[in-house]
């Protein structure tokens, strides 16, 4: 339970989140997250809050013309431009509010192009009340979620011999980061690593040279999570090996949302065919490790 709680309001007017109030009870003190709840990418309007005070907007041609507001054309759009990014700097817009700049978003939102949208809401600030959110969306029904957190267990499981040192792997030695990463998906998709006759579903095997591993434990949390705590868990998993354990390595995956209009940092993200963006940190018991960053052909490759 230590990751904490997150969110989620329907039908929160977009106004509320440049709210003077809003900004400086949440953006400026602290890291504050939002994602629009239930809207695809490549179809819908998507808002992102980013920690840094940017809030993204990924807008189809003609709500971007109702707002008014100054953006630029996806990079994902093809020849005919039919989406926009709009990308506003919160921290920036509240030093003013007397500004032009303040009144034009705020009227835009507020009564030329009134949006409302299901959003995903996190907050963290060391020492702070996780009621603080809850008591502020009071007015708009917003209810307290915690990330659902599962665990199995694989007995013999099948899994590809790694050295820290040799990331792109060694014939009859050592297996490859590339193969390791495939066949972690594998694994995350419960898919069968036979590779017999007569599976027509999966041909997927354990790459080589591998060993069996008598219990191997794989433990999912979902929601809506946040860096901060990533980096606990990132933490608490080097510190198993802390006293000397049979397991090689550990891996953390880190998948981001597939509808999300931003991947890594601010880049724009597109959904293609799967939407996807994530990282896995594999940590060896030498505490080496290795961080893999992969994203899907509607992306900007990771920093």
């Amino acid at each position: 339970m230590g990751f904490g709680p997150y969110y989620f309001v329907k039908g929160l007017p977009l106004y509320e989140l440049i709210t003077h109030e809003f900004i400086n009870t949440f953006v400026k003190k602290g890291s504050c997250y939002a994602l629009t709840y239930n809207t695809n990418i490549d179809e819908d309007n998507t808002v992102a809050l980013l920690p840094n005070g940017k809030l993204i907007l990924s807008l189809d041609k003609d709500t971007y013309e109702e707002t008014g507001l100054q953006g630029r054309p996806s990079q994902y759009s093809g020849r005919k431009t039919m989406r926009f990014i709009v990308s506003i700097d919160l921290m920036d817009l509240s030093s003013n509010l007397d500004s032009k700049k303040y009144k034009r978003v705020s009227w835009a939102f507020k009564e030329k192009k009134p949006l409302k949208f299901d959003f995903l809401l996190a907050w963290h600030q060391t020492g702070a009340e996780g009621s603080t959110m809850m008591s502020y969306f009071s007015g708009y029904g917003i209810q307290e979620h915690q990330p659902k957190i599962a665990l199995s267990t694989t007995p013999d499981l099948r899994c590809p011999v790694l050295r820290s040192g040799l990331l792109g792997g060694e014939p009859e030695a050592a297996c490859s980061a590339h193969e390791l990463f495939d066949w972690l998906g594998a694994v995350f998709s419960h898919a069968d690593l036979n590779n017999e006759p007569y599976n027509f579903v999966s041909t997927c095997c354990c790459p080589q040279p591998s060993s069996v591993v008598a219990q191997a434990s794989l433990c999912s949390v979902t929601g809506f999570l946040l860096p901060e705590r990533i980096c606990v868990l990132l933490e608490q998993l080097c510190r198993y090996f802390d006293e000397p354990k049979l397991a090689p390595w550990v891996t953390l995956s880190v998948q981001g949302f597939a509808d999300s209009p931003v991947s890594w940092r601010e880049s724009e993200h597109g959904f293609q065919k799967g939407g996807e963006h994530l990282y896995n940190f594999v940590i060896f018991n030498n505490r080496d490790y290795w961080l893999q960053m992969a994203v899907g052909a509607d992306d900007d490759c990771p920093p």
